[in-house]
Formats: structure tokens, sequence, C-alpha cells
């Protein structure tokens, strides 16, 4: 008989934060078995491949038990967290025996995650969690009658239904193949590999079909002919995983936004076809508006600096030639024309290069583009930016003149037309009026996807933003 107690367990899940992304890794627990907890108390703080974000728990009730320890990563849709709703303590005898409806790992559960006094800024995200609840399977081993209906839960849920006996066809079970037990990532893998999930050889925990198995059922395929077990052998085994000296080199894993960003870029160098084009510019004239400005009572508080103008002539030129702001549309191949600009700032953070956008940015006045720059950089800097601020995204600006570089050619953000690069401001001798001087210079490259912009639209863009940032009183005829 199922006692009160584990009747009113609720699992929590890892949910969906990041519009489609299939597994977080846990960064920091915020509570500890036996800890209380309210509807809406952030639990934990995980890291997608977009972004920190922390998950709010959905009902009251008291920690039973913490499925998982910090720096592990968990696939959407699995259990994090065990909840008496009932408001009944924590026993420590029973907490090892609860486990996730979907274990990653047979080791995960049963260990105890330990807090540590992280210092780490929160992130707060306002996305829905689907306040919804899980029936949990029986515990191995308890009954052996129940492991059969167990099993059919799980399939279940792993097919992306409900418990078996909802869908009303009790028969029909009998008479149809079980569904194989994978989770949704394993699934797109065997179908990206050509696997019939049928034909594989589940080694998961109850019958779960796991990543490893996919690759060794896609292997044979590749090499059918050897006969020979010493020359296929060597090709399955996996590299020693300590080759190196570690006195003299270090490994650092790629994960959460650093490798989102890896394989954005990847994706973006190899199918966009890029082309940079240079101008070196005198800014003395907007480097003395920008002093200026932070004297004027309408910029009082707000951040004032030269990546306020350079935004701002940038947006102008768009508005003077708005066929740049567009984006390539691979499967109608069509071009997408934008009647708005999402203007995203590209910023180094501890957790890699993000891009958040300014929403609208062509709609907004000079002092309200500075002070959406002001708080889009300050949250940034925290940790705190959201997945919902870095989409959509129609053109950006990368600022490596913080650096003293230069110049650079910058790649495209994946669905972007444009990227202009700004190069550090410096005192250089220029000719002015026929005369040679000291003057405020810097060099602009703007990349350019080729599909989308010709060489003479991107030429027209690049010269608009020069001759704004030369002159900036076209700002105001222009505009």
């Amino acid at each position: 008989m199922t006692t009160m107690t584990e009747a009113s367990v609720r699992e929590f899940k890892m949910p969906d934060v990041g519009e489609g992304l299939t597994e977080a890794e846990i960064l920091k627990w915020y509570v500890q078995p036996g800890d209380t907890v309210t509807d809406g108390q952030v639990v934990c703080e995980v890291e997608t491949a977009k972004a920190a974000v922390e998950l709010p728990i959905p009902y009251d009730g008291v920690v039973r038990e913490l499925h998982f320890p910090e720096g592990t990563t968990v696939d959407v849709g699995m259990a994090i967290i065990a909840v008496d709703v009932a408001g009944g303590t924590a026993p420590a005898a029973e907490a090892p025996a609860a486990q996730p409806e979907v274990p990653a790992q047979p080791e995960a559960p049963a260990e105890e995650p330990k807090p540590e006094g992280s210092g780490r800024q929160p992130v707060l995200v306002g996305y829905g969690v689907a306040q919804t609840s899980t029936k949990r399977r029986p515990r191995k081993g308890a009954e052996g009658a129940r492991q059969e209906p167990a099993a059919q839960a799980l399939q279940s849920e792993l097919n992306g239904h409900g418990p078996a006996v909802a869908a009303g066809h009790g028969p029909a079970a009998e008479v149809a193949p079980p569904r194989p037990l994978a989770k949704p990532p394993v699934r797109k893998l065997a179908k990206d590999l050509g696997v019939d999930l049928a034909t594989v050889t589940p080694t998961g925990p109850d019958g779960i079909i796991t990543r490893e198995d996919v690759h060794a059922a896609a292997a044979p395929v590749a090499e059918p002919v050897p006969q020979a077990a010493p020359v296929t052998a060597p090709a399955t085994a996996p590299a020693p995983p300590a080759t190196y000296d570690t006195a003299r080199e270090t490994r650092i894993p790629v994960k959460g936004v650093r490798k989102a960003t890896a394989a954005a870029m990847v994706g973006s160098a190899f199918t966009a076809p890029h082309v940079t084009e240079f101008v070196t510019v005198d800014v003395t004239r907007t480097m003395k508006l920008v002093e200026e400005l932070k004297e004027d009572k309408e910029f009082a508080g707000l951040r004032v600096n030269p990546l306020l103008l350079i935004s701002k002539a940038l947006l102008v030129a768009i508005k003077r030639n708005p066929d740049v702001n567009a984006s390539w549309d691979e499967a109608n191949q069509e071009i997408v024309q934008k009647h708005y600009v999402n203007l995203g700032i590209a910023a180094a953070t501890p957790r890699g290069l993000i891009v958040p956008n300014i929403k609208d940015a062509h709609a907004k006045t000079l002092p309200q583009l500075a002070e959406s720059l002001g708080e889009l950089v300050s949250t940034a800097r925290d940790g705190k930016t959201t997945p919902a601020a870095m989409q959509g995204g129609t053109v950006t600006i990368t600022n490596v003149g913080v650096f003293g570089v230069d110049t650079g050619t910058p790649i495209l953000n994946p669905g972007e037309s444009a990227i202009l690069a700004v190069g550090a401001i410096k005192l250089q001798p220029w000719v002015h009026k026929g005369k040679v001087k000291p003057r405020q210079v810097t060099t602009l490259a703007l990349s350019f996807d080729h599909r989308l912009v010709d060489g003479e639209l991107g030429s027209k863009v690049l010269a608009d933003v020069a001759a704004i940032l030369e002159q900036p009183k076209r700002l105001i005829t222009w505009a």
C-alpha cells in the first residue's frame, strides 16, 4: 500500500527555460532536504546554453530529496527535487530510496549535494512553470508485482504520454509492441544517425536506451566488411582519459553559454557568406558631443559614451538603407525584411560571449537609447541576462575597442544580416583642413551576409555610419 507520506510527495521536473533547449546544468542548490519551501520560492540556479536562470518551486511543502548534485547536467523533463506537499519532515532513511522518474545516472539520486557559500548573484527570469503533478514509480525491489506496471508507466512517460491506463485502450497494449525507452535527445540522435531504436539493445537503468547504445548500434553500419576483430576493436575503444601532463596542461569542459556560442559561430561562419569592409574615420567631433551630452540635464543619471552615438549612427544608417535589416529564410529561400531594429550589443561575461539586444531600438530617443544601453550592460555584467533578451536580434555592434584593439572581422550573430565592429578611439596624426593635426580616430568594420546584402548596400551603410560620426550634426539632418 502507498503510504500517505509517499502519496503527498511531488516531483519537480527540470523545465524548458530556454525555448526548446534539451538540458541544463545545476549550478547551485538554495535548499537542502528538510527545508520548508513555498510556492514561487527559488530552489536552485541552473545554466542552459543561453543563460543562467533561477528555478522557482510551484508548490508549498518540505524538501524530501535533491536528486542531483551541483554540477550535474540534467535533461529537460527529469525530476530534480522531491517535495512533501503534506508538510511532513524529510526522514533520512527514506530520502536515498527516492528516484527521479527518468534517471540519467543510477548513482546521481543517492548523492547528497553539499551546500556551498557561493556569492553568485541571483538571476531572475519571468518564465512560467507548469504546475503539473507527477506520479512516483514504486521503488525497485519493494514489491515484485509492481515492477511491470512501473516499467509500463516509464514507457508511457518517455513516449510523451500520460500513464498507460489514461488512454483507455488497455487491450491494445497487449497487441502493439511497446515503444523503445529513450529520452527525446537520444531519439533525436538516433534519427540523425539513421538508427532504428527498435533494433538497439538498451544498457541504461530500467531498460532505457542511452546515447552510447545508439552510437554502438550505428558503429557497425560504417564498417560491416572487416572480419578480423583486432582491426575493428581499436576503432571503438575510447581514448585514455588522462594522457597529457596535468602539470603543464589544463582541460576545461566546454558547456553552457560557451558551448552554445561555439556552435552558433561555427554554424554562422560556414552558412552565411561573410563579407567585411573597413573604414577609418575622424571622430573628434563625436567625442566632443559625448562630453557635452554628459553635462546635459536630459541625460542626468544616464550612461553617455561613444557607444551611444555609434549605436544611434547605425540606426540612422539603417533607416537610410532599410534593405540591410533583413534575415535569410533557408527553408523557403526568401529574404525577410524587418521593419524594426532589435539592436544587439555583444558583451563578454564570465560565462562567455552573449549578445542581448535592445528591442525596437529604432523607435527610441537618444535618452531612451542611453537608458536601454545602460540597463543592458549592467544586466550582462551581473549575469542576469534572460534568454528572451537574446532572442530576435536583427543587427549587432561589437565594441572591440574597449580591449585596445584597432579593428577586427566579426562573425555574424546567427539569423542577422550585419555586425559592426568598433575599434579603439586614439589620438592619431590626421590631415584636417589641409594640415596634419592630432585627431581622435577609429576604424570601423562591417561584416554582412552577402546573400542579403551586396557590396553596394554594405558600403553605403558603413559610409553613412562613418559620415555621421565625422559630422554628428547629421544625426539631426538625416534623422
